[in-house]
């Protein structure tokens, strides 16, 4: 493009902008002021994240930043199970169910509770796995997950979570945004804005999905609600190009990419001098960072060149859309330097409606799906010396009640859980976690917390702790009042913290 079409180019462009804003720009008098004063409160703008007020750069939105303390974790692998695993057939291993197997359930454990999908008395549902203790830290594991029980010293548990969303897409949201209702930033979102990026070739925050559907919520899970759109998660893809149009159309080069870019952001900053908007700026750094990504991301997102041990580590199959390659891609990720890594699984639903959503037959299959290459993801971590610095997090949106949900076949039932709110279980591991640790304890039948109970609020004043953030100051002014993560509780779980 040469030097008179770019400025024609321009010109045009600003004559637009200068017609668009036109009562902006003539707007005077006390009635203006008054009205931007009423205005303010409905906009957003910027409030520190570090121990000092600090406002996002605009010429490079995710530098890195220093957070409120020295942090024990750098970067963060979020995996997340959706559709929610049970824990009793995982973690949280209770004998007592065995004795009260098909037997009714007690009213007691009904009256005054939300279920999604029980009605009338169901019949009490002993563990579908055997449990062993693996160990020193003796941690209780099921035969489903063999390859997890290798590893069980590494991670520690959090045994008594508790949500109040018992349906999948609110509790999803709630879970990774910190709000049931649409519009939050999510935890990926909120950690790029507090600490930036240490790669300024590869997005601060990726996704990953499997099991061949996004989660119930949404792209929203990773979105960056009021935050600058710069800090949402960008989706790659295991299978085919990683990130869809990476590839340049035909007659078009590198070079004319550039020059392309270039002409455009130049038209974008001489509008965000006149306006402000950070918006703006987010629109400039990702047209730099999608030019930067078509050469960096399509070889961090290339698994064939691994060594053989580590396909057979992970099992993984290069050229297939798996959560096993999901999980050796965001090893590679974190190693170049990316944030935070979201993985989602989905196919998790176990209600027992036919036999891959059963707890006896298709949940087994599920977790074969997933045992090996979380395992591999935290010994190929260690080995390399990236798990003390980067937090791996698993769970889901709830847990499974220990009553059965029976909607399939009578003559050959398909045993199912239906979802609880009260108490599931979570595994965080390295970061500053403690190893081999356990927090919180439920009842005989792992029904309610009899100790140690943790909200989502928790679980995300944790993280945030972990990554150096204290949760009540990492905040983002919007709508007239600062926003959290945490909204206006949270607590760290320090008995898990080393």
């Amino acid at each position: 493009m040469n030097e008179k079409l770019l400025k024609e180019a321009n010109q045009k462009a600003l004559s637009y902008i200068t017609r668009r804003h036109f009562l902006l720009d003539c707007v005077a008098g006390m009635g203006s002021i008054a009205l931007g004063s009423l205005l303010a409160g409905c906009g957003s703008s910027i409030a520190g994240t570090g121990a000092a007020p600090s406002l996002i750069d605009p010429a490079n939105p995710m530098a890195p930043k220093i957070p409120h303390f020295a942090p024990r974790a750098k970067s963060v692998i979020y995996l997340h199970m959706a559709g929610a695993p049970s824990q009793l057939e995982l973690f949280d291993y209770k004998p007592e169910l065995h004795k009260l197997h098909n037997k009714p359930c007690p009213p007691s454990l009904l009256e005054g509770k939300k279920f999604a999908f029980i009605r009338g008395v169901p019949q009490m549902l002993g563990p579908q796995a055997e449990f062993r203790q693996y160990g020193e830290s003796r941690a209780w594991v099921s035969d489903h997950l063999p390859h997890f029980s290798q590893v069980v010293d590494e991670v520690s548990f959090l045994k008594a979570v508790h949500t109040d969303q018992f349906n999948h897409g609110p509790a999803q949201l709630f879970m990774h945004t910190g709000s049931p209702r649409l519009g939050r930033p999510s935890i990926g979102s909120w950690v790029t804005y507090g600490l930036g990026s240490e790669n300024s070739n590869l997005p601060g925050f990726v996704v990953l999905t499997s099991g061949g559907k996004t989660p119930d919520a949404g792209k929203s899970v990773w979105g960056s609600g009021f935050l600058p759109s710069v800090y949402q998660g960008v989706q790659c893809r295991s299978k085919g190009d990683p990130v869809l149009y990476i590839s340049d159309p035909e007659g078009i080069d590198r070079d004319l990419k550039k020059q392309t870019i270039n002409a455009i952001n130049e038209v974008n900053r001489q509008e965000y001098e006149a306006f402000h908007d950070p918006e703006i700026i987010t629109r400039i750094s990702q047209y730099e960072m999608a030019y930067k990504m078509q050469v960096a991301v399509p070889d961090v997102m290339n698994i064939n060149d691994e060594p053989e041990y580590i396909h057979e580590l992970y099992g993984t199959e290069p050229g297939q859309e798996s959560f096993a390659n999901n999980c050796l891609l965001a090893r590679k990720l974190v190693e170049k330097g990316v944030r935070f890594v979201q993985l989602f699984d989905w196919g998790w639903d176990s209600h027992g409606t036919d036999k891959s959503t059963a707890i006896n037959v298709g949940f087994r299959s599920k977790c074969q799906q997933i045992d090996r290459a979380m395992t591999a993801l935290l010994m190929d971590l260690k080995q390399r010396g990236l798990l003390d610095e980067t937090l791996v997090v698993w769970g889901g949106e709830f847990g499974r009640t220990p009553m059965q949900e029976n909607r399939g076949n009578q003559e050959m039932p398909f045993l199912g859980r239906d979802h609880h709110t009260d108490a599931y279980t979570i595994w965080m591991a390295g970061g500053g976690v403690k190893r081999g640790g356990s927090y919180g304890e439920t009842d005989e039948i792992g029904f309610e917390a009899l100790s140690g109970k943790t909200s989502v609020h928790d679980v995300h004043a944790t993280m945030l702790h972990l990554l150096g953030f204290d949760h009540e100051r990492l905040t983002y002014e919007f709508q007239g009042r600062p926003f959290r993560l945490t909204d206006v509780a949270g607590e760290v779980v320090r008995p898990i913290i080393a």
